[in-house]
C-alpha cells in the first residue's frame, strides 16, 4: 500500500510542478503614451512570483508587483525624481495606500509550440477587472516574456486621462498602460 501511495504522489509531482522565478533578474517594463506622441516607460520589480506546468506545459501563474520600485527609465536627474515621485502618488497609483499589483491567471491555453494565451485577474489600487496576457517561452535560456495592455482609467489612474477629464488638448494621457513582462525561471 504504501509503494502506491509513493507512486501516486510521485506521479502528481512529476506531472504538476511549480517553477521558481529569478525575482531578481525578472522585471516588468511600463510604456505610457500621450496623445502628441510623446511617451514615457520604466520598470517595476516583483515582490513574489509563482509559475505552474503540468507535464512540461505552462497552466498558470500568481504575479506581486512591488509598487514601490516604479522607476522611469527615459529621464534622469530631476525629471526622473519628479515623475517618479508624481507616479506613486494619489494621481496615478496610490503606492502609499496600495503597495502591491497582482495579476492572477485563470486559464492558460497553448496556441503554438512556445506560445500560450492566458485570461487572468489583474488587481491595481484595490480594483480587480479581467486581463488578457500573451506569453512566449524560451526554453534555451529559461525564460518567458509576457505581453499586456490594460486600461488605466478602469483602476481609477486618473490623472491626464479623457475617461475623467475634457479639454486636455495634447496634454492627455491615454489610458493604455503597455507591460512587457521578463520572467527568468530558476
Amino acid at each position: 500500500m504504501k509503494k502506491i501511495l509513493y507512486l501516486l504522489l510521485l506521479t502528481c509531482y512529476i506531472g504538476f510542478s511549480q517553477q521558481t522565478v529569478d525575482l531578481d533578474n525578472s522585471s516588468v517594463k511600463w510604456t505610457g503614451n500621450q496623445i502628441s506622441g510623446k511617451s514615457h516607460f520604466g520598470t517595476l520589480t516583483f515582490e513574489s512570483a509563482k509559475l505552474s506546468f503540468t507535464n512540461n506545459e505552462f497552466k498558470g501563474g500568481e504575479f506581486v508587483v512591488d509598487m514601490s520600485s516604479i522607476s522611469v527609465d527615459d529621464l534622469t536627474g530631476k525629471g526622473k525624481k519628479s515623475l517618479e515621485g508624481h507616479l506613486m502618488s494619489d494621481d496615478f497609483f496610490s503606492v502609499n495606500k496600495f503597495k502591491t499589483s497582482k495579476l492572477e491567471l485563470k486559464k492558460v491555453d497553448k496556441a503554438g509550440p512556445s506560445q500560450y494565451n492566458a485570461t487572468g485577474n489583474l488587481t491595481i489600487k484595490g480594483k480587480t477587472h479581467p486581463a488578457d496576457i500573451n506569453f512566449t517561452i524560451n526554453r534555451d535560456n529559461n525564460s518567458m516574456i509576457a505581453k499586456l495592455v490594460f486600461d488605466r482609467s478602469k483602476y481609477n489612474v486618473r490623472y491626464g486621462s479623457g475617461s475623467f477629464f475634457e479639454n486636455l488638448g495634447d496634454r492627455l494621457i491615454l489610458d493604455d498602460i503597455e507591460l512587457e513582462v521578463t520572467i527568468k525561471m530558476m
